[in-house]
């Protein structure tokens, strides 16, 4: 069983920054991909961003790309993700989640599907302001 923890987030103005986190409790996910999906008000989850086990195979999605960062602490049992220049575009929950499912994959595919994913973080928020 595993617990993420979300957390981070809160309002910024456009143009700025903030770094989410997402602590994994009751197993260590370090041999797993991890990701960021995030949500907005009457939109479906979409992908942000995923990292695979060893963090040498990364994606992102095409909004994000060149802003955000996402790394992974495996000694910490922690992903994170680095938002810059943020715009009211991203505001959104943002959640992370953990695939525990397929050990050491490469992390190539499907990383941008929710059902890729066995664990989720509980969300939070992310509001930038014009």
């Amino acid at each position: 069983q595993v617990q993420l923890v979300d957390s981070g987030g809160g309002l910024v103005q456009a143009g700025g920054s903030l770094r989410l986190s997402c602590a994994a409790n009751g197993r260590a996910v370090s041999s797993y991909r991890m990701g960021w999906f995030r949500q907005a008000p009457g939109k479906e989850r979409e992908f942000v961003a995923a990292i695979n086990w060893n963090g040498d195979n990364i994606h992102y999605a095409d909004s994000v790309k060149g802003r955000f960062t996402i790394s992974r602490d495996n000694a910490k049992n922690t992903a994170y993700l680095q938002m810059n220049s943020l715009k009211p575009e991203d505001t959104a929950v943002y959640y992370c989640a953990a695939d525990v499912t397929r050990r050491y994959d490469s992390g190539s595919t499907n990383y941008d599907r929710p059902n890729t994913y066995y664990y989720w973080g509980q969300g939070t928020q992310v509001t930038v302001s014009s």
